[in-house]
């Protein structure tokens, strides 16, 4: 019996196979922390811009954040499990994307909070509608462009890490920022983490980047950086309210660059479906994009019902992918809903919202390196010609901008910063179009003809034809 049992669990794909309850809890707790700051930072953002500008109380931003957490959970559980053609069944963690952070604020200042709520519905229904039609344009991500999407990812997702492990974005610049002791504290935690992937045992491995946060929130207490008024003043139990700020108010123009900002985060999601997709050893075809995009604009359109945002798979989640080697999809589920009990229990919210952030630094090194490197292994199987090194040279030099000089686009209009802000944005569009221009017509390559349906048929995971930009490649597995 033991023998069968065995040999039917062993035939059952890891993305499908559940861990057991105890695991399964562990390891969701692990994505939610890895979650966490990336979930709260678009209320935040949103909320105390509309503040500044007259439209909002703070009172009014808490159950921004504990809307955004209760629909991501929603949302994470139907991606995870799937329900008819919403989700795409894959570890995946949903939250808001800053992709529409700047043209929220600029509705919300122009037209009021109704118009922001109108406008994120509608875009959520022209996601839903425009899905299939999307996602039959799979066949412009050949692994050269999922590379190059996965090493953008995690590169520009370096300077969160970066100010989380100076102590936080909101005190940069003070003396507060980058003290020897959130440095100490960022790089112990990171040191930790490699310290148990190296010499732990498998199990402990699994739960390294829990473990490692866990004990550097427990070091920060006696340091004095563990903030629990917010903890002690938050309610215990906390239903969130469709329609907050009034029944939704449907503005032709914010309902138009939402539709726009809408272009960018499916093509943002789509990038990194493929990516766990490789990380998982899965085919991505063009249904399971399809099924993404469906359930990321019904997550939207529950969103705008709720008072939250637009919603896309989280990149940090990726990276514990990666480094943790679960893919089990029932992980993420349990996850879900634990972020969605966060969403309703504002004091257990507060309580993981406590964790420094040179904690959450220490981790996100790791967690976005781990992103960046898939994408090196991927590219690892591309045939570098020249016009090959110009396809990922060029988008990962224009990803870099806005990480490096974030001021670089403020002079232009909202519409064209709600792109260019984005470097995951220039840089994904920026790599299909010059592997259209290079690796197409006359320059396409010549040693093989592949159809869209035999290139495209397994993602980029299929295990055949050649190593070029436009074809397929082998595994590594």
């Amino acid at each position: 019996m033991t023998t069968t049992n065995t040999a039917a669990r062993a035939a059952v794909h890891p993305v499908d196979q559940y861990p057991g309850h105890a695991k399964a809890l562990l390891l969701g707790f692990q994505h939610v922390l890895a979650a966490y700051a990336g979930a709260v930072a678009v209320p935040l953002f949103v909320g105390w811009a509309l503040v500044d500008a007259g439209r909002m109380q703070p009172s009014d931003i808490p159950h921004l954040i504990a809307a955004d957490l209760f629909v991501a959970g929603l949302a994470t559980i139907v991606q995870s499990v799937g329900i008819w053609r919403f989700g795409v069944r894959l570890p995946l963690i949903q939250g808001c994307t800053f992709s529409a952070a700047i043209p929220m604020v600029t509705i919300g200042s122009q037209y009021g909070v109704p118009a922001i709520y109108g406008s994120v519905i509608a875009s959520g229904i022209f996601m839903m509608l425009f899905a299939p039609l999307f996602a039959s344009l799979l066949r412009l991500f050949p692994p050269l462009v999922t590379g190059t999407v996965l090493l953008i990812i995690g590169t520009t997702l370096m300077p969160v890490a970066a100010d989380w492990v100076g102590g936080g974005a909101e005190i940069k610049g003070t003396d507060d920022y980058g003290t020897p002791q959130n440095l100490a504290v960022a790089f112990g935690v990171l040191a930790l983490i490699l310290v148990i992937e190296r010499w732990g045992p498998p199990w402990l491995s699994r739960i390294a980047v829990l473990v490692g946060m866990l004990t550097g929130l427990i070091a920060c207490i006696p340091l004095g950086m563990v903030d629990w008024s917010t903890t002690a003043d938050s309610p215990l139990f906390g239903l969130t309210t469709p329609f907050y700020f009034g029944l939704p108010e449907f503005v032709f123009a914010a309902v138009f660059a939402m539709c726009i900002v809408s272009l960018v985060t499916m093509v943002e999601a789509t990038g990194d479906v493929l990516a766990i997709g490789e990380i998982t050893d899965v085919d991505i075809d063009d249904r399971r994009i399809a099924d993404t995009l469906r359930a990321d604009g019904a997550a939207t359109v529950v969103g705008g019902i709720f008072n939250t945002f637009q919603y896309t798979a989280f990149a940090q989640n990726i990276g514990v992918l990666s480094i943790t080697g679960v893919r089990s999809r029932w992980v993420t589920a349990v996850a879900g809903g634990m972020l969605v009990i966060l969403g309703l229990i504002p004091k257990t919210a507060a309580l993981v919202a406590a964790i420094p952030a040179p904690v959450l630094g220490g981790a996100g090194i790791a967690l976005f390196g781990m992103v960046a490197a898939s994408g090196v292994r991927t590219l690892s199987k591309v045939k570098f010609t020249e016009s090959n090194v110009i396809v990922v040279g060029v988008p990962l030099g224009l990803a870099l901008l806005p990480a490096v000089a974030p001021d670089l686009f403020t002079q232009l209009p909202p519409w064209a910063q709600t792109f260019m802000a984005s470097g995951i944005c220039i840089g994904s569009v920026a790599a299909i179009l010059l592997n259209l221009a290079f690796n197409t017509g006359n320059r396409a390559p010549h040693s093989v003809e592949p159809t869209a349906h035999d290139t495209f048929r397994g993602g980029i995971n299929s295990h055949d034809k050649d190593h070029d930009g436009w074809g397929d490649v082998p595994s590594e597995r």
